[in-house]
């Protein structure tokens, strides 16, 4: 772990997510002695249940705080001390804000832009938010939502003026073992002999919450600002998944769900003229309009030792060069997900 996270004040929100809890164990794991650690998220039960994971007496530098981004004014409180921002609170079920959408945008467009507007006025000097694939030409609320807060993100490094503040974003696919996410719900129907395939063809992006906490970390220590990283992750087909999971099991299709798509992109054709890549990711660079496109892109080309992509180049789900299969597959289910995973 870097000094610079070693040595620094985090707060996290959504602190009590899947995300958080992944990123607070591996945080302390690595950096018993941070100064601080604050786990904001508005869900008392799931900060109780988390509070006994850490103690006081063992875990003085970890503080929860109940909150929502909602609330700007709570947001300002619990950012006294603070030095860096990990923003992972979200709405992030998609049936779900079709049928509220007023209540997703509140809490993420509204609550990103509480974010920004409280580490204005603050001592917090990095932040990093948390995006999605669905973000990438969406086709439904929470995506739409999700690409809102990622300009809302990006645009603030231009009122930042002469503050020491950099705001970043990390934009990546479905995470292996997440509440709501393909995986876990098919661990949960295989008893009954049947696994509902959407479409046959359909494909997804898979990263670990390990490598998402990864990716967040080097946000932190390497963003200029304004950066959409976007890690280089493998693929999976959603029926290679059904028969890794419950190859006896039978597996009708029953259709796209409304809002899903087929094959997912993280970055679009339209995006590729401000992409560099990296050996390990792919970087979305702002437009700024005080400069050249090729002049931003080869700053950020040399501070990331990267290059730029070609102008047509797109990162979809359906035409990635890395696969799982289903041997991969089960793997990795082992690894993440449940270690007593037989089929």
């Amino acid at each position: 772990m870097a000094d610079s996270v070693n040595q620094s004040r985090i707060l996290v929100t959504g602190g009590t997510g899947s995300f958080g809890k992944k990123f607070v164990e591996m945080v302390l794991s690595r950096c018993p002695e941070i100064p601080r650690l604050v786990i904001f998220s508005r869900d008392e039960l799931k900060q109780f249940e988390m509070a006994q994971l850490y103690p006081a007496d063992r875990f003085p530098n970890v503080r929860f705080f109940i909150g929502d981004v909602r609330d700007r004014d709570r947001i300002k409180r619990a950012l006294e001390g603070i030095d860096t921002v990990v923003h992972a609170a979200a709405m992030k079920q998609v049936p779900t804000a079709e049928y509220n959408p007023f209540e997703c945008i509140k809490t993420n467009v509204i609550g990103a832009q509480n974010i920004i507007e409280a580490v204005m006025d603050s001592s917090v000097t990095r932040v990093v938010a948390l995006s999605t694939d669905k973000a990438a030409a969406p086709i439904n609320l929470y995506g739409a939502t999700k690409l809102c807060s990622d300009k809302l993100f990006v645009a603030a490094n231009n009122l930042r003026g002469h503050r020491n503040l950099k705001l970043s974003v990390v934009r990546y696919g479905n995470v292996m073992g997440s509440r709501g996410s393909v995986i876990p719900f098919f661990l949960d129907r295989r008893h009954t002999g049947v696994l509902p395939i959407t479409d046959p063809r359909m494909t997804r992006f898979n990263i670990s919450l390990e490598q998402g906490v990864e990716l967040v970390l080097h946000a932190l220590e390497r963003a200029m600002g304004g950066e959409i990283f976007v890690p280089k992750i493998p693929s999976y087909r959603i029926t290679d998944v059904a028969e890794a999971i419950g190859p006896k099991c039978a597996k009708p299709v029953v259709g796209i769900r409304p809002g899903e798509k087929v094959h997912e992109e993280m970055i679009t054709q339209s995006d590729s003229p401000n992409t560099i890549e990296t050996r390990d990711c792919y970087i979305i660079v702002p437009s700024l309009t005080d400069r050249s496109r090729g002049e931003v892109l080869e700053q950020f080309a040399t501070h990331h030792d990267g290059q730029m992509t070609p102008d047509d180049f797109r990162y979809s789900s359906g035409k990635n060069t890395q696969w799982l299969g289903v041997e991969a597959i089960r793997e990795l289910i082992r690894q993440h997900v449940d270690p007593e995973f037989r089929v």
